[in-house]
């Protein structure tokens, strides 16, 4: 560790302490319950985790599947050279000047050096969260998958979270912050896992061995910023052609996300009528989100990358050259294919959420549109209260759900941008400490009263007997 870092995380020990109040820790921890668990030790997780304990909640547990310092896309599945947000996003800070990027950077690089930065590659972003989370002492437990959550019994408010491994640890709040594709599952069209054995195919969320596609023709299906990463990762490792293929007439040219980088919406969107955080939402799903522009001259540079706009795939099948696609416009001859479509929400399909995932209330279940802004895609996110949290169905006795935040892209046309994005972090990390804290004190009240009608501490010890007014002794 470089000594400007050392001397930065002194600061960031004197900033906190600055902010320390109040000091008292009042939702306390308990050797058997836990009084948070957050799933996922992603951006999102990990902020939500510091929030808590600024608000004096302790018992909280970050859990995430993968191994320590592995945690979310940046270092797995991630293809893109820097993120996508402006390097002067906030948010995993909460607000605390010596916990932004920006410090940790120049903190190692110089003042300069943040000057000439363009955006921040993704690799550094990992290496911050990695930082942020040992200066903040996160309660992280890694390689520790969730395998379901289960609902209190009858007369009980206790969560179950089960692991893989089979242990199943106690919880009076669960916070499900699994990322963008968290709230369903990652989208392959039918025609090609119908179509073609697994050799043939991979999603851009998975691991893909590129090396060994050196020579190689490659299709890829889609037009978003994560297929071009794909593609050109691709041709970087030595592809020798990459077909991007999608059915749009063009590719998409304006980035929603730009427009949303802004306090009202970002504080704000949860506050509007169903109406109109649904036409939000459906616009902004409509438009996607383009490659960057560096992201697209990255692919566009290679001799052997080619455009396939307004191309529609009809068949698949091997052959003794590889895997033809026949199209409606015409055929293509590659050896391996790239699935870039990105994912579909759908809460019953996470094996996690299965005991009550069918309880859960969805848009569709509380709003209709007109019908130009119908949309079966945006009927299925869920239906979340002003707090992230899950809300029941009607005629579905399910108050648990209450006590269940959905923190995952599957929020946005509840809440905007939320735990998924890093620029919405920094406002809706408070939103939702808010609502776990108000619930516990609400739920509580009872308790903090008896406490407060129990309370003699005296403030005042001096003697102030020298001090009472004596009236003077009259005569008979």
């Amino acid at each position: 560790m470089t000594d400007s870092l050392a001397v930065l995380e002194q600061r960031v020990a004197r900033d906190l302490d600055y902010l320390n109040y109040p000091q008292r820790t009042w939702v306390t921890a308990d050797a058997e319950v836990y009084n948070v668990i957050i799933v996922g030790a992603g951006q999102g997780g990990l902020a939500t985790a510091f929030g808590l304990a600024r608000k004096g909640i302790a018992g909280v547990l970050v859990l995430d599947d993968s191994p320590k310092g592995w945690e979310g896309p940046w270092e797995t599945y991630a293809r893109m050279e820097t993120l996508r947000t402006p390097k002067e996003v906030t948010g995993p800070d909460l607000g605390v000047a010596s916990l932004t990027f920006r410090a940790w950077y120049e903190a190692q690089y110089g003042v300069d050096a943040w000057v000439e930065l363009a955006k921040i590659p993704k690799g550094m972003w990992m290496d911050y969260l990695r930082w942020y989370r040992r200066v903040l002492g996160l309660p992280v437990r890694n390689d520790a998958k969730v395998a379901r959550i289960v609902p209190p019994e009858a007369g009980s408010e206790v969560i179950g979270v089960v692991l893989e491994n089979g242990e199943t640890l106690h919880t009076k709040r669960v916070v499900w912050a699994t990322g963008m594709a968290g709230d369903g599952t990652w989208q392959v069209p039918a025609l090609i896992h119908e179509s073609l054995s697994k050799e043939y195919w991979a999603h851009t969320a998975e691991t893909i061995d590129f090396a060994a596609l050196e020579g190689k023709r490659i299709a890829v299906l889609g037009a978003g910023a994560s297929a071009f990463d794909n593609a050109a990762t691709a041709l970087e490792t030595g592809a020798s052609e990459v077909h991007l293929c999608f059915r749009r007439k063009q590719l998409p040219r304006v980035n929603p996300y730009r427009w949303m980088e802004f306090a009202g919406f970002l504080q704000h969107h949860a506050d509007l009528p169903d109406s109109e955080r649904w036409a939000f939402a459906k616009h902004i799903l409509d438009l996607n989100q383009p490659p960057p522009q560096e992201t697209f001259l990255r692919t566009a540079k290679h001799a052997g990358f080619h455009l396939h706009p307004a191309n529609h795939w009809q068949a698949l099948d091997v052959t003794a050259d590889g895997v033809k696609i026949t199209t409606r416009e015409y055929d293509l001859e590659v050896d391996f294919i790239i699935v870039g479509t990105g994912f579909s929400i759908d809460l019953v399909a996470r094996p996690e959420l299965q005991a009550f995932a069918e309880h859960i209330a969805l848009w569709r279940d509380h709003y209709t549109p007109d019908a130009e802004l119908a949309d079966d895609r945006l009927g299925q996110f869920p239906y979340l209260g002003e707090h992230f949290e899950w809300t029941a169905k009607d005629g579905t006795d399910a108050p648990y759900l209450a006590h269940m935040y959905d923190f995952t892209f599957g929020a946005l046309p509840s809440m905007g941008l939320s735990g998924a994005s890093i620029s919405g972090l920094g406002f809706a990390v408070p939103r939702l400490v808010q609502g776990i804290t108000q619930s516990f004190y609400v739920e509580e009240r009872q308790g903090f009263l008896e406490a407060l009608l129990a309370y003699d501490e005296p403030e005042l010890t001096a003697d102030v007997s020298s001090t009472l007014y004596q009236p003077p002794v009259v005569g008979d």
